[in-house]
């Protein structure tokens, strides 16, 4: 067999890149991220310290590339993206009201495209520049206000993923999706920038995929290189430890594994930390980092013949081609173990179960050509709204009556 093409080789890498960020999100729903030790005392697993944050950054870099990918890129129906947006939201409002400990990003990131759609007339210099301020600048803006929303009588604050329910206060839902929730989007933001920016790069250049691994590497480990200077020669970490939250939360080992579910007021100081979930300047640059030396580093394997002609990175591929619906399958399947429906299976072993399931689901669908289900209703709503949007370009508009 001959090896593929460029451009399948770049769709491919793409894909793989998403495959392994779904995987990782899996691995650390089911996997804890800290752990007891032998003294009672919480500490990061290796899971925590390998995937945590890092997973659903890529995630959300890899949307934003997609939105920047094929001969007409997606961001050029702008009707059918905000539909398609609609669909995943949908879909997250459903997952909301499971009984499930796993913090869904699908409103959220719904509401990222929706929130993407005015910067796609960009040029890709201007891209870069907001992506760069953003990293900087959205993060402090998010602490300024964050009290306000916080320190009330009634905090604006969900404390559960976003349900049907959550319509009835839409300011509290709001603001919960954008400052005080487990993804905010004022900050998350940033991610699809970088996207948007990475995608507009000619991705089929070996030079350009080169330098997204080692490019991302320089700014992942400048990010935690910040964070290790301002930490600990200038007692950073020793001004979060005397806050109120560290007597509420395993905050020494939350701040190496996951920082989600802890508000981050009192102290300038959290916008000095890389924690995972953070999303401060160093977290964004860091995670920004680690999601471009992974997209960078599977479109070079994608170009390996030996492993193209093989079909081995097909399943890994086509589970990146359907993250919605082996997404959307993976929660409703933890919340159904988490009632009891998987008795006698370690975490290791349900773990095994879903990510053999979805390598297995993703190649029978790549080997077939077919979209996974719930990829074809979002695809058939963006089609409704290239249609609608032709509709409306084909027919001319009156002119005013004078």
């Amino acid at each position: 067999m001959a090896s593929p093409p460029p451009a399948a080789a770049r769709l491919v890498g793409v894909d793989l890149a998403r495959g392994t960020a779904l995987l990782a999100m899996m691995t650390t729903h089911i996997l804890p991220t800290m752990e007891p030790d032998l003294a009672g005392r919480m500490e990061p697993t290796w899971i925590g310290l390998a995937f945590s944050g890092r997973a659903a950054a890529l995630f959300a870099v890899v949307a934003g590339i997609s939105l920047s990918l094929g001969r007409v890129p997606a961001a050029a129906n702008r009707l059918g993206l905000a539909l398609r947006a609609l669909v995943i939201a949908v879909v997250g409002l459903f997952l909301g009201g499971l009984d499930v400990n796993i913090a869904i990003i699908l409103v959220q990131y719904a509401v990222l495209f929706w929130c993407s759609i005015p910067v796609f007339r960009l040029s890709q210099r201007s891209l870069g520049l907001l992506a760069g301020a953003w990293i900087v600048l959205a993060p402090v803006a998010s602490f300024i206000v964050r009290p306000w929303f916080i320190d009330r009588p009634e905090p604006l604050v969900l404390g559960h993923n976003p349900t049907w329910t959550d319509l009835r206060d839409p300011g509290k839902l709001l603001t919960d999706l954008f400052v005080t929730g487990n993804y905010p989007v004022v900050q998350w933001m940033a991610y699809i920038f970088v996207g948007l920016w990475i995608g507009r790069l000619p991705l089929r250049n070996w030079s350009v995929q080169l330098g997204l691994l080692l490019g991302g590497a320089i700014a992942a480990a400048l990010g935690k290189a910040a964070e290790w200077a301002l930490m600990v020669p200038l007692g950073g970490h020793a001004a979060l430890m005397a806050t109120p939250q560290a007597s509420q939360w395993p905050l020494d080992a939350m701040l190496r594994a996951d920082l989600i579910g802890v508000q981050q007021t009192g102290t300038v100081w959290w916008l000095a930390t890389a924690a995972p979930h953070s999303g401060s300047t160093l977290d964004l640059l860091h995670t920004s980092g680690t999601s471009a030396m992974a997209l960078g580093f599977f479109l070079l394997v994608a170009r390996m013949r030996p492993l193209s002609r093989t079909g081995v990175l097909l399943p890994l591929a086509g589970a990146g081609s359907m993250t919605l619906t082996l997404y959307t399958a993976h929660v409703w399947a933890v919340s159904w173990s988490q009632g009891g429906g998987t008795p006698g299976l370690e975490r290791e072993g349900l773990l095994a179960v879903h990510i053999v399931a979805a390598l297995a689901i993703g190649l029978l669908f790549r080997a077939n050509g077919w979209r996974g289900p719930l990829e074809w209703v979002a695809h058939g709503a963006y089609r409704l709204g290239s249609l609608k949007q032709r509709t409306t370009t084909a027919t001319p508009r009156q002119g005013r009556v004078r």
